[in-house]
């Protein structure tokens, strides 16, 4: 059955790929940059923080960026066949197991995006599938990175910026790329996840725009509550962390999560996931979204809480008078304002909502959209097989936008529910 297709890769998508790598660049320019300047000025402390993590974002990307390799090597031209059509670096495993063990893996898989999108949509030549493919990994990777060095580095300068009472132009710089890549990837992200889409209306602006500013006004002062937190008793972080990091890591291991395609993949996956929810929520299994959601939200206002009384105890109040008041105020009302803005999201924006014009004869008007099976949908051109359908975003995609209500019991829609 065909209920759609994807939209083919064009000039935005070219785009997309462009401007990431960019802001990969620059945040990795920007972090050498902090990290020089901190050792030519003998804060080692600092230093090595920063350095343990960009090593661990990069590590962790690497080993992600791999074990895909190796799950893609089944899939038609990841193979080990050669040819101008080969995608990555196609029977060159050693070739790219050491770009990978040498922390490059994640550059080449951009560089290998651009180049199969240029082909496509400036040379006019195959492998539209392919391209798609590409961003739809690089997005998901994007989005590990971010919140293994991006939100954890941004949390740094703030605490830096608090301890020592003031600001050099680097750490401007610093923040300034840090934000820019969480921004981005927000934006890059809830693209890649719409694009799963075919039968819903366009994304528009607007969508976006919502989708931006709760993440952000959710983040930010989830950032803030730490380092704050960090200022005042900096012995202490690691072991905030390390709590709810295993609080959140049984949390996704009792959610029986099945994202990647071995053992050791899947807990490399929930260890992530648990990093990224030190940081920010998003749905990793099917069931109860909502209940999920509101459990997570009441356990990060709760702690953000604590967190921030706990600053308010320990401060300075001479050096801490002139903002101190105002971020005991303004960061919980940023936080609700954010979780408001999630709320008009989903209640206004969010596809479910939505309804085509004109939809496939072969479907039911009311058919909800996770009842719509991802594997039905033919990528490029209603040729492609569906065997290209990157299924790590797809079942992401799957698990944002959720059902509501019970589901048909007509063995049709209970087939057509599943990744």
């Amino acid at each position: 059955m065909e209920s759609g297709t994807f939209s083919k890769y064009s000039w935005i998508d070219f785009a997309f790929s462009v401007i990431g790598v960019c802001t990969f660049l620059v945040d990795w320019a920007s972090d050498v940059w902090v990290a020089t300047e901190f050792y030519c000025r003998g804060d080692f402390y600092w230093f090595g923080v920063l350095v343990g993590l960009m090593l661990l974002s990069s590590v962790v990307v690497q080993m992600f960026s791999w074990f895909w390799f190796k799950y893609d090597r089944e899939l038609p031209g990841f193979g080990a066949q050669t040819g101008p059509g080969t995608v990555l670096f196609g029977n060159k495993v050693k070739l790219f197991c050491l770009l990978h063990v040498l922390q490059l893996g994640f550059l080449c898989r951009h560089i290998s995006a651009i180049r199969q999108g240029f082909r496509v949509w400036w040379r006019k030549e195959e492998g539209s599938e392919y391209a798609v493919y590409l961003t739809h990994d690089l997005s998901m990777l994007r989005l590990i990175e971010t919140f293994c060095e991006s939100a954890p580095q941004l949390t740094l300068m703030i605490y830096v910026i608090l301890r020592t009472n003031k600001a050099r132009t680097v750490q401007f710089v610093s923040i300034a790329a840090s934000t820019t890549s969480i921004a981005w990837m927000v934006v890059d992200y809830h693209r890649s996840l719409r694009s799963f889409l075919p039968d819903k209306a366009k994304q528009g602006w607007g969508s976006s725009l919502i989708y931006f500013l709760w993440n952000l006004l959710l983040i930010a002062p989830r950032v803030a509550a730490l380092a704050l937190f960090s200022s005042v008793l900096p012995g202490y972080i690691g072991v905030h962390f390390l709590m709810l990091w295993c609080v959140f890591l049984l949390w996704v291991w009792q959610q029986r999560t099945s994202f990647m395609d071995s053992v050791c993949g899947e807990w490399l996956y929930r260890a992530t996931v648990g990093l990224i929810w030190y940081f920010s929520w998003f749905n990793v299994a099917e069931g109860r979204t909502r209940g999920r959601s509101i459990i997570y939200h009441s356990f990060i206002t709760t702690d953000g809480g604590i967190l921030l009384v706990t600053w308010w105890c320990y401060r300075d109040p001479v050096q801490s008078e002139p903002y101190a008041l105002a971020l005991l105020i303004t960061l919980p009302l940023t936080y609700f304002l954010g979780l408001l803005f999630k709320s008009l999201y989903y209640c206004c924006f969010h596809p479910k909502l939505w309804r085509p014009p004109v939809r496939d004869a072969g479907l039911p008007d009311d058919l909800p959209d996770s009842e719509v099976s991802f594997r039905d949908f033919s990528i490029q051109d209603n040729s492609l097989s569906t065997q290209l359908l990157n299924k790590r975003m797809a079942c992401h995609a799957a698990h944002f936008y959720t059902k509501q209500g019970k589901p048909n019991t007509s063995t049709n829609r209970a087939e057509s529910s599943q990744l």
